[in-house]
């Protein structure tokens, strides 16, 4: 194997499919396996080497897939695993692999593993998950208290998320090597690499003691208990031992509270992952009423930091949505800002920062949040529990929705929008999650007719980028790290280099024409480019 086929994540663009809203292939409304194998062309076209599905194993679908019941079986929601072989194949013919959704620290209430857990405290499998005679004041991420009783067994058990998702327990030696089965199955089946869910929460403290309040029910959020716990490390070396030694796989691993200074633990030779996405640079927080809004200062600090600390040792996840997160058009500007402008300028940083890009499904025709007014629309249960806790904390309908609309999970699972006819040409059938209401403007069949649409910019920047080594490997450089509105950096290899210029603000931003001096125009958002100047939202990049 040539260091080029080990390192192929490097040099290509991933796509991250819901499959749930992708493509619908029986008129069910849900989309499917099926569905997806209908779609390789069109992804091929896009410059993807390579496709992330989240979860599509067996579940009782609680939360949409990320309550597994069974790793070895398919939902039938999505199709068989017939199927699965079938898409596997046909994405190997176009050059393409399949990233798998590995949920490794919690199972379905409904799994057989659980099911055995509670029968008893002395069954063969009753120290699979965390157990308790007490519960203590932890509250989980989807809200209310993170344990919950069990009558059968008369003890309480943990869960990160929600009731239905008990956590597994990681200290315990036969369910990490369960796990480690799981991962190498699937390798056996072709797999190309693994996203790791909610990675960060698998090392639980030893001693479960309350955590100092931080709602007004006395209660303090799991995430700040748990997430990095020390010791976590170790096991994640063994399961790098046991699973990904010796294999042309990659990781990509999330955790949501890895600081860049800590990624040389967790990426590179002597870390555990070959990528990790942390979430410094997303807007939002945990608690939608107390959101956390950066400023694009704050957005290029955070994404600079992660830069530097993967240089030399590590890579890059770039991105800017994924199944959790709101959709990018909305989250980092105005409800004023034109959108395909600000797509077209996301788009460029996400095709020519150093690392791999990671791309949502819609992202590259600039699908946005919906604009619900109801809570019985959303489908999503933090949504509705961020919704009761806004009420709670005094805030009105208008206000509570209004969180739920700008963080709602549900902003980025609404159904693709492939085209403006019946249901966006998602689905014959009534969708499982109400359309945006914009898909008869918004869709991939209107914009690949236009030459100017998002859709076209990103297949012929992910084209520049396929064509130009520098941006695949060439190192980075940050220009103008303290400018409150640019983004600017230098891409260097082999004697050649690229200066990328991207205004993320809302308004003209100037700079020293000196930066270009001597370089040439090579690609562009807007018409036009006068040097020294960038109008709200251009994007240039000059060779």
């Amino acid at each position: 194997m040539t260091q080029m086929d080990s390192d192929w994540w490097k040099h290509t663009v991933c796509y991250e499919i819901y499959p749930s809203s992708f493509k619908d292939s029986n008129g069910d409304g849900v989309g499917d396996i099926k569905g997806i194998t209908s779609r390789l062309d069109y992804l091929k076209s896009l410059g993807v080497g390579c496709i992330w599905l989240t979860p599509v194993y067996a579940s009782p679908m609680k939360d949409n897939g990320y309550d597994v019941s069974d790793f070895y079986q398919i939902n039938p929601l999505y199709g068989s695993m017939d199927d699965m072989d079938e898409l596997l194949a046909e994405a190997k013919a176009r050059g393409m692999k399949i990233v798998m959704d590995l949920v490794f620290n919690h199972m379905s209430e409904e799994s057989a593993w659980f099911l055995e857990s509670k029968k008893s405290k002395d069954n063969p499998k009753s120290d699979w998950f965390i157990w308790r005679d007490q519960p203590n004041n932890w509250r989980g991420i989807f809200g209310g208290s993170a344990w919950t009783y069990s009558e059968e067994r008369k003890q309480y058990y943990l869960h990160t998320f929600g009731s239905f998702q008990p956590d597994l327990n990681w200290e315990n030696p036969e369910v990490r090597k369960a796990l480690y089965d799981i991962a190498n199955f699937w390798i056996q089946k072709g797999v190309g690499g693994f996203r790791i869910d909610a990675i960060v929460y698998i090392k639980k403290p030893s001693d479960f003691a309350d955590g100092k309040p931080d709602a007004s029910d006395g209660t303090v959020f799991i995430h700040d208990m748990t997430a990095n716990t020390e010791g976590i490390l170790d096991f994640l070396h063994e399961f790098k031992k046991n699973v990904l030694d010796g294999k042309n796989v990659f990781t990509v691993g999330e955790a949501n509270g890895i600081h860049p200074e800590e990624l040389h633990r967790w990426v590179g030779k002597d870390g555990v992952f070959d990528m990790l996405f942390e979430f410094n640079h997303l807007q939002g927080g945990d608690i939608w009423y107390r959101p956390i809004r950066l400023s694009t200062l704050d957005v290029k600090k955070a994404i600079f930091q992660s830069q530097k600390a993967t240089e030399k040792n590590g890579w890059y996840p770039i991105f800017f949505e994924n199944h959790d997160k709101p959709r990018s058009v909305n989250a980092y500007f105005s409800e004023k800002a034109n959108k395909e402008l600000a797509s077209k300028a996301l788009i460029t940083l996400l095709l020519t920062l150093r690392g791999t890009p990671f791309v949502y499904e819609g992202e590259e025709i600039g699908m946005s949040n919906v604009n619900w007014n109801s809570i019985d629309d959303y489908n999503e249960l933090n949504s509705r529990s961020q919704y009761e806790m806004a009420l709670q904390e005094g805030f009105s309908h208008e206000q509570s929705i209004g969180f739920v609309k700008a963080l709602s999970r549900d902003n980025a699972r609404t159904p693709m929008q492939w085209n403006d006819s019946l249901n966006a040409g998602f689905s014959l059938g009534k969708p499982w999650l109400q359309l945006n209401e914009n898909f008869t403007q918004v869709n991939v069949a209107s914009q690949e007719k236009d030459p100017n649409s998002p859709l076209n910019y990103f297949k012929r920047l992910s084209q520049l980028r396929k064509n130009h080594a520098v941006l695949l490997n060439g190192d980075f450089a940050p220009i103008l790290e303290s400018d409150p509105q640019i983004f600017a950096y230098r891409r260097t290899w082999n004697g050649k280099s690229l200066t990328v210029l991207v205004n993320l603000s809302e308004m003209e931003a100037s700079y020293a024409s000196q930066i270009v001096e001597g370089q040439t125009l090579i690609f562009s958002n807007l018409d036009g480019v006068k040097l020294g100047t960038l109008r709200p939202l251009e994007a240039n990049i000059f060779e």
